[in-house]
């Protein structure tokens, strides 16, 4: 069986958060388990791709519209992540440096998912599964099932994995002159209110959908940004998977990023060790705990609350914690964090932007991780920060209410259900405290460094239930 996964993000070809995590990973340990697994996502120009060899294996070319459109398909050459990858090139629409943000993305995702059709059609492909992740690829079940050009497709299984369902990819009923024909019979399977939804058409026309954690799957039923009804509906055919971390490139023992490797029995010493290289670059005490917030600044990740915790922090633990912020993206947030650094804070120090190298340091030096999410359907950086040795601070939310328990509930986290300022600041104290008693803090870590959230038992629940719908 021939599994193809259709996601616009792959790490390290391309990432934007933690669907190109999945995706890089998923696949390279589901073909560990003896599945051939592969990828297949849009051409972009990055390192990854300029650094690696690729050949062209198809070219082809069809209508969107009244637009013709060529495009090659493209294999990389030394499977150097474990597993096939293919990169589908249209210039002007699949050439570009960045996944999202363009002014014509849906019709990009519309071409990317047009193209992977028209392929398999002229190679004659019937693959076993395939897996869609989120909305950019909505659209592949339907049009599998009811365009008339490529319902040879139809019996293909197929299943979609919803990572973050608030973004559905929304589109204007005049849009769909670029899909290609398809049964006008069936145009209430890509409908939710008036518009074309990926996402619901998704759902509809899936034969199996999962979430990144059961959690979020719940979650989904009460609030999903107008779908709840819809997931409610289809309930039947869900499951929730919580996702995993690729201990291959998530290891502090191997992780070359570091600047001192360590076990769960050198945690403490180890973390000390790349703090102190951190606060040669950075405004942060080494002889304090250190807390760190990696993410996106958007209101989705609770980074609008980040100011008022730091202010509440200074405040309260004057001289006690060091903070670093390493994220970037609402203007008025960075601004506002932007202006405590200005204003010279003490032991606070902040990187705009993501770097990749600077987040394993971070996981590495860092004794508690905040994670003051809205939403968060799985969360990967507490995973991560787990596996470094880092206690977690989280809001009790989807995926983050099933990987972290709490300190007082014999588990080994700190949560809490008020997203509030005292709240989160309360919780923050907690952990503080604990860390105190340096004996019970170097228990929890190795005991969080040995928790099991690797990708072998999501990756062989992945291939159960491609089994199932089989």
């Amino acid at each position: 069986m021939k599994v193809f996964h259709l996601s616009v993000e792959c790490y390290p070809v391309a990432k934007v958060g933690g669907l190109a995590d999945v995706v890089g990973a998923l696949p390279k340990y589901q073909t560990k388990l003896g599945l051939e697994a592969a990828v297949v996502m849009p051409w972009y120009d990055r390192p990854f791709v300029r650094d690696h060899a690729f050949s062209i294996v198809h070219e082809g070319a069809f209508y969107q519209g009244t637009e013709l459109l060529n495009y090659a398909v493209y294999k990389e050459d030394d499977n150097t992540l474990g597993f096939e990858l293919y990169l589908i090139k249209i210039p002007g629409k699949l050439d570009r440096q960045e996944v999202y943000c363009y002014p014509d993305e849906g019709e990009q995702f519309i071409a990317f998912q047009h193209a992977v059709l028209h392929w398999f059609k002229e190679k004659g492909i019937v693959p076993g599964i395939v897996h869609c992740h989120d909305h950019h690829v909505g659209l592949m079940p339907f049009l599998m099932k009811y365009s008339t050009e490529y319902n040879f497709l139809a019996e293909v299984k197929t299943v979609a994995t919803v990572h973050n369902g608030q973004y559905q990819g929304w589109t204007h009923w005049s849009k769909a002159i670029l899909l290609p024909p398809f049964d006008s019979w069936k145009w209430g399977l890509l409908d939710w209110d008036g518009l074309i939804n990926p996402l619901a058409a998704l759902i509809k026309c899936c034969d199996a959908y999962t979430t990144v954690s059961e959690g979020y799957l719940e979650e989904l039923y009460v609030e999903a940004n107008g779908l709840q009804q819809l997931f409610y509906a289809e309930r039947k055919k869900s499951v929730g998977i919580v996702n995993g971390i690729d201990w291959e490139i998530w290891d502090p023992e191997t992780d070359y990023t570091l600047i001192e490797n360590y076990g769960d029995a050198q945690a403490f010493a180890g973390k000390l060790k790349n703090k102190q290289a951190l606060a040669q670059q950075y405004k942060i005490n080494p002889a304090l705990p250190l807390l760190v917030f990696i993410g996106r600044f958007a209101t989705e990740k609770g980074a609008d609350l980040l100011p008022d915790i730091i202010l509440r922090l200074t405040e309260k633990y004057y001289g006690r914690l060091s903070i670093f912020i390493l994220g970037a993206g609402d203007p008025t947030i960075q601004s506002r964090v932007k202006s405590l650094v200005d204003n010279g804070t003490e032991n606070f120090d902040v990187f705009f932007g993501y770097d990749e190298n600077l987040a394993h340091w971070l996981y590495a030096s860092a004794d508690f991780l905040l994670m003051p999410s809205r939403v968060e359907p799985c969360g990967l950086n507490q995973l991560y920060a787990m596996k470094y040795g880092t206690l977690p601070i989280v809001h009790q939310v989807g995926g983050l209410k099933d990987t972290v328990i709490d300190l007082e509930k014999d588990g080994y986290g700190v949560g809490f259900d008020s997203l509030t300022i005292p709240a989160i600041t309360d919780a923050i104290a907690r952990a503080n405290a604990f860390y105190k008693s340096k004996k019970m803090f170097k228990e929890n870590q190795r005991k969080i460094m040995n928790l099991d959230f690797s990708w072998d038992k999501s990756a062989a629940k992945y291939i159960s239930l491609y089994n199932q719908i089989i």
